[in-house]
């Protein structure tokens, strides 16, 4: 899907050149004619049967916020690895605040001033806040820790962040996730760093979150430190970045101020095509005027669970997407589950294909032909110490027996149709999924569940926390399938998303359906929000409905 890179894009204006070629001075958002904290210099480095980053320059300026950039797979997450010390680099140079450095451990990257934060806060949840920001920093007297003075430190450290009214004596586990995210950073920076890199931080924070984190960067970057930010929300990108750095298949596509660079401009840098091939996704799928008095593939009749989804009807007829769209806990994630047979209902009935069938486990579903994709690719999806081969094959080795097992013939059958079919990267299936890009695990989960041959396909959240391309590439394949006459059921919490692929759209909310609608060129996200809004709560709009976090930026 991806065209290669054409080679390294010319300097961007904001550079000059010095006479004689020698250091380079850059104008705009960071401190004026500093020189860089940072300076990655034709980087690589090769994994067996990959070559991860090749002849990479990256460059992160003091008091300056700056956006890493790329598809699942571009070789983010390895460089920031290589800049941390967690790798060692194959070739190329480091050079922090203008001195070449050779990061042998993660230890040597904090002693020169670069602090990590992860998408998975790193923190000791049986201690206290004080504890986890001062861990490995505390103040120590004659007889051990002086927790006083420890925690008079932490309060010290959090007050930088204005974070000063958390009481450093407070246990971690009795703050949200938000705040556990900027004890996180608040740790990072008591070693006063001059870089902080911010991995995925925002992942699982809501709008007001985000807000508080924002504040907290700017702060930051206004006191000199500079930032390097990753994140797959575009929307974040351009409001918290100064400047942006765009890899693709491994190499340096270009540097760019944030500002001058137009999203369509961005996302076509990153996947390597024009952005219009993915605007006519949903346009090139028609609504069909179908008559609803065939018999429906699935027809659910007041089914549900105490506690979990009330009593639902719901028809699935084949070819057809239907979107699932409220908000978390709406209950479209318990619908689904008692679709496939993952959880038993305990009211209600469905018939496939006319017939009543009993759905208990998700046994019974893959005998019905039925695949879920669970919204937990980590903890319900991928399997991360077994192999690219032996993930894809699950679901078909499950649905046959075990005491059955598939040849090596029917493997390769398997896997080569569907990382063909679906551009898993490294195209190779003896590597460890845990491994691979979020996306292309994700690409694996769906060729999982397909290798099935399913009559109904159930994808709950199959886009989340990947980047736009490997989106793209997903929402082609479900648009493709119902084509061919496969029934998929779509959740997502991004409402454009559902309105773009979905046929029909059933509207939860609060453990419940309240409403339907038949899909059509008018129908718009908005009208989504209406529906919800309509049944109460109309002041959580703002901050939970249409969550800013949850868009990347597409269309």
């Amino acid at each position: 899907m991806l065209a290669p890179s054409a080679g390294k894009a010319p300097a961007p204006p904001l550079l000059r050149v010095g006479r004689g070629g020698c250091r380079r001075r850059l104008r705009g958002k960071g401190m004026t004619g500093s020189l860089p904290i940072v300076e990655m210099r034709g980087i690589s480095i090769a994994f067996p049967g990959v070559k991860a980053l090749d002849n990479v320059d990256f460059r992160l300026l003091p008091g300056e916020v700056h956006a890493l950039m790329g598809e699942n797979g571009a070789g983010k997450s390895t460089l920031i690895k290589a800049l941390t010390g967690v790798y060692r680099i194959d070739s190329g140079s480091i050079l922090i605040a203008g001195q070449q450095r050779n990061l042998h451990g993660t230890a040597e990257a904090q002693a020169a001033g670069i602090s990590t934060v992860y998408q998975e806060v790193n923190l000791c949840a049986n201690l206290t806040i004080g504890e986890n920001v001062m861990l490995g920093h505390e103040v120590r007297g004659r007889f051990g820790v002086n927790w006083r003075a420890t925690n008079r430190a932490a309060t010290e450290a959090l007050a930088k962040l204005g974070l000063g009214h958390l009481d450093p004596r407070r246990p971690l586990a009795s703050i949200s996730l938000a705040l556990q995210q900027l004890v996180a950073i608040s740790r990072a920076m008591v070693t006063d760093s001059k870089v902080l890199v911010l991995d995925e931080p925002t992942s699982s924070l809501d709008a007001n979150e985000v807000d508080g984190l924002f504040r907290v960067m700017r702060r930051l970057r206004d006191q000199g430190v500079a930032i390097l930010f990753v994140s797959h929300f575009l929307d974040q990108v351009y409001a918290i970045s100064d400047r942006l750095t765009v890899l693709r298949n491994g190499r340096y596509e270009g540097e760019y101020v944030t500002r001058e660079l137009g999203r369509a401009a961005l996302i076509s840098k990153m996947i390597g095509k024009d952005l219009d091939a993915l605007k006519s996704l949903g346009s090139n799928r028609e609504t069909e005027d179908r008559d609803r008095t065939v018999v429906p593939l699935v027809k659910a009749t007041g089914i549900g669970r105490t506690g979990s989804i009330e009593p639902t009807d719901l028809d699935l007829h084949r070819g057809e997407i239907v979107g699932f769209a409220g908000l978390l806990g709406s209950g479209r994630t318990e619908l689904a589950r008692l679709l496939y047979g993952a959880d038993r209902a305990d009211s209600g009935e469905v018939e496939i294909e006319g017939e009543r069938s009993a759905l208990h486990n998700p046994v019974d579903g893959l005998g019905h032909r039925i695949a879920y994709s669970t919204e937990d690719r980590r903890e319900e999806g991928i399997v991360g110490d077994l192999t690219v081969r032996e993930n894809l094959v699950l679901a078909v080795q499950a649905k046959r027996g075990w005491a059955r097992p598939l040849s090596r013939r029917e493997q390769d059958a398997i896997v080569g149709r569907y990382m063909a079919a679906l551009n898993v990267r490294p195209a190779d299936p003896e590597l460890p999924i845990k491994n691979l890009s979020g996306g292309n695990q994700q690409k694996v989960l769906l060729g999982r569940w397909l290798a099935t041959d399913p009559q109904l396909l159930i994808l709950d959240e199959p886009t989340r926390g990947i980047d736009v391309g490997a989106k793209a590439e997903v929402q082609e394949s479900v648009a493709e399938l119902a084509g061919r006459g496969v029934a998929v059921v779509f959740i997502s919490s991004e409402l454009e998303e559902v309105v773009r692929l979905s046929e029909r759209i059933v509207v939860l909310k609060d453990h419940r359906k309240i409403g339907e609608i038949v899909n059509g060129p008018d129908v718009t996200a908005e009208e989504v929000v209406a529906i919800i809004a309509a049944h109460g709560e109309e002041a959580a709009l703002d901050s939970a409905i249409i969550d800013p976090d949850e868009k990347d930026g597409t269309a």
